[in-house]
């Protein structure tokens, strides 16, 4: 009875471990996918899309913003730095 009981804690804990490690990658939804290519195809195309939408965004956003602080830099008239930010503002001005 003793070694039943072992045996039967230690296939349990093989089962919780398999199943965390089944959990963790997504098994059941990657086996879905792989078995659907239609819908594989319309995930990886929308998210695609998307994450191009977002890049887009984000970087314009970005220049936005550092052509915004680049500006007010030039402001503070500062000698030698304020001269190079001022044609690198010039130069993305006329190339919008």
């Amino acid at each position: 009875m003793f070694i039943k009981k072992k045996e039967y804690n230690l296939l349990e804990k093989s089962i919780e471990q398999l199943n965390k490690v089944l959990q963790e990658g997504n098994f059941v939804e990657l086996s879905y996918l792989l078995g659907n290519k239609k819908e594989m195809f319309k995930r990886n195309l929308f998210a695609g899309i998307f994450r191009g939408v977002g890049i887009g965004i984000g970087v314009t956003i970005i220049t936005a913003i550092l052509v915004i602080i680049l500006q007010k830099i030039v402001t503070l008239n500062i000698p030698i730095i304020g001269e190079y930010i001022a044609d690198i503002v010039e130069i993305v001005q006329r190339s919008r």
